[in-house]
C-alpha cells in the first residue's frame, strides 16, 4: 500500500534567514532611518515581534516581509496577521504568528474534499496532518493534484510518499 502525509510545515532556519533579510533591508531604507523599529523573531512560539512608531510604517513592514519570504520559497499564507497593533506609550506594537500544522477544522475540509473525489484511498487525521493511503499510485497522485488546486488559507506539503 501506497501512502503520503499532507502538513503544512515552515522550515525555521529558512524563516530566519527571510526575518534577518528584512530587518537589514529595513535598516538601510530611506524611509526608516532614525526609526526605534525593531523586529523578532520568536522561534520558540513562531512569533514574529514588531515594534516601530506608527501604523504605517507596520504595514510596510507586513509587506517587506511577506516579500522576504516570498523569494525565500515560503508561502506567505503561513503568515497570520489577525491580531491588530497596540500601542506601548509612543511605540505600536504588532505580533505575527506563523501556522504550522493542520488545525482539526483545516484537516476535516482537507478528508471531505479528498472524499468527494470517490478514489479509492482512505484518509486518516493524525495529530496536525493527514495521512493518505491507497493501492495505485495514480490515485494519490489525483489527490495531490486536487488539493494544491484548492484554497485552503495556508500552504500544504505532501511529505512522505512511499
Amino acid at each position: 500500500m501506497a501512502s503520503f502525509d499532507i502538513v503544512s510545515k515552515v522550515d525555521g532556519q529558512t524563516l530566519d534567514n527571510a526575518i534577518n533579510t528584512a530587518k537589514k533591508e529595513i535598516l538601510n531604507r530611506f524611509d526608516f532611518r532614525d526609526s526605534k523599529t525593531e523586529i523578532d523573531l520568536d522561534k520558540k512560539s513562531n512569533d514574529i515581534h514588531i515594534v516601530t512608531e506608527n501604523s504605517m510604517r507596520i504595514k510596510s513592514i507586513g509587506d517587506v516581509i511577506m516579500t522576504r519570504l516570498s523569494k525565500q520559497g515560503i508561502d506567505p499564507k503561513s503568515l497570520d496577521f489577525g491580531k491588530d497593533e497596540y500601542s506601548a506609550g509612543s511605540m505600536v506594537k504588532k505580533d505575527i504568528k506563523v501556522k504550522e500544522g493542520l488545525d482539526k477544522e483545516t484537516a476535516k475540509k482537507v478528508v471531505k474534499l479528498i472524499k468527494d473525489q470517490k478514489l479509492k484511498v482512505e484518509v486518516a487525521i493524525m495529530d496536525d496532518q493527514v495521512r493518505v493511503t491507497g493501492k495505485k499510485l495514480d490515485d494519490l497522485q489525483a489527490v495531490i493534484s486536487m488539493l494544491r488546486g484548492q484554497d485552503l488559507g495556508l500552504p500544504l506539503q505532501f511529505v512522505n510518499m512511499k
